[in-house]
């Protein structure tokens, strides 16, 4: 256990992080007052959601320190990707379906492809080869599988029925949705109660971390709500300028979703995967960047279906654009690969992180989709 703590350097992680808590007063001053222009207004929504993300995840694990490992667990699994979550609440509420959708998919192929790719590379760079536990990461690479045929079996179906069956794409989406959520519920028990030895790896007997002083509950909680409301302020903002943005930018609302959203949401906890992997921690980095693809596609896709019966215009099916489909089934076969031999090294990190710059481009140059654009524009009229 560690008894003493080094003082972060002027520009680490945490130091950044925190300077860039500075773009959330500035996003309100231009959303409120300056009314600036939309696409303005994004980037730097943009910008104060990435600490506002870093202090929900730093509350969380202090909280987690504190009530025990099992609900400590819980807490970070159902945390973790909190920050996304709010943003593609905010997005579903306003009806923008494709944007939703999308920040799914960039999220599933972001965490594997990005972020495990970077680790590996960073890390490789290091120290010749790192190690992982291979059971836990193949176990990772299945419950992906398992992900894939959620999204590929209503894209299959939606092209086999055509536009003619609307409902019963929605009653198949929405019971898929529920297998995904048990076998979500199903995997945290396993990983937390009967297989918990698996996922301890070398994140050291300090948490995944390590470097956190230990803080009064109270004032965890504080800023852990403090935290939520600022991300669903500045996720407000970010979807409201969004679609103008795209528009203005001639992107499309999927490469939005795959690319900006998708990495925005997921900025902290990415950096935190880097800093396991150059610490030589590589089983706490592939946790980190697998078990956030799991969690995304085993409990925020089908729990987005499931609020979406509530808080959108209409209920949100889950069947993706053709290349949202193949992102996916690359990312899950490479990550089935990458686990096969436990063990990583850099130019494994360069392959990935082709691979993602490849479909990031492909995204790019995704035609904007009229009817789409204008149904989005109608949805958030009130937006900009």
């Amino acid at each position: 256990m560690a008894t003493t703590t080094e003082k972060p350097g002027l520009f680490s992680a945490a130091n950044v992080m925190n300077l860039l808590l500075v773009f959330v007063p500035i996003a309100m001053l231009m959303e409120w007052w300056l009314h600036s222009s939309a696409s303005a207004i994004f980037i730097v929504s943009c910008l104060g959601i990435i600490p506002l993300a870093g202090q929900m995840g730093h509350a969380t694990e202090e909280i987690a320190e504190r009530v025990g490992e099992g609900v400590g667990g819980l807490l970070n699994a159902t945390f973790g990707n909190a920050a996304e979550l709010i943003i593609a609440i905010v997005a579903l509420r306003a009806g923008l379906f494709d944007l939703v959708k999308a920040s799914i998919t960039g999220s599933i192929i972001g965490n594997v492809l990005l972020v495990f790719g970077l680790s590996a590379l960073v890390g490789g760079l290091k120290y010749e080869t790192q190690k992982f536990n291979r059971t836990a990461a193949g176990l990772g690479g299945t419950l992906l599988v398992l992900s894939a045929v959620g999204l590929v079996v209503p894209a299959i179906f939606h092209s086999l029925v055509g536009n003619t069956a609307a409902a019963a794409e929605r009653n198949l989406s929405l019971e898929i949705s529920i297998v995904l959520m048990a076998t979500y519920v199903a995997s945290l028990f396993f990983t937390l109660k009967t297989h918990r030895h698996l996922y301890m790896g070398d994140a050291g007997e300090g948490g995944i971390d390590g470097e956190h002083g230990k803080s009064p509950m109270g004032r965890a909680i504080g800023k852990l709500v403090l935290a939520t409301i600022g991300v669903a302020v500045m996720a407000e903002f970010l979807v409201g300028a969004a679609t103008e943005t795209a528009e203005a930018l001639g992107w499309s609302e999927v490469f939005v979703g795959v690319i900006v959203v998708a990495i925005i949401g997921n900025a902290a906890e990415h950096s935190t995967a880097i800093i396991m992997a150059a610490k030589n921690k590589m089983d706490a980095a592939i946790n980190i960047a697998v078990g956030s693809s799991i969690q995304v596609a085993l409990f925020v896709a089908p729990l987005l279906v499931f609020l979406s019966y509530f808080i959108a215009p209409q209920p949100m099916d889950l069947i993706f654009t053709p290349l949202e489909v193949l992102a996916v089934g690359l990312c899950v076969g490479i990550m089935a690969l990458c686990s096969m031999d436990g063990e990583s090294h850099w130019m494994e990190g360069v392959q990935l992180l082709a691979v993602y710059i490849i479909l990031g481009i492909a995204f790019y140059f995704l035609p904007v989709n009229p009817e789409t654009a204008a149904a989005a524009g109608a949805a958030a009229g009130g937006g900009h």
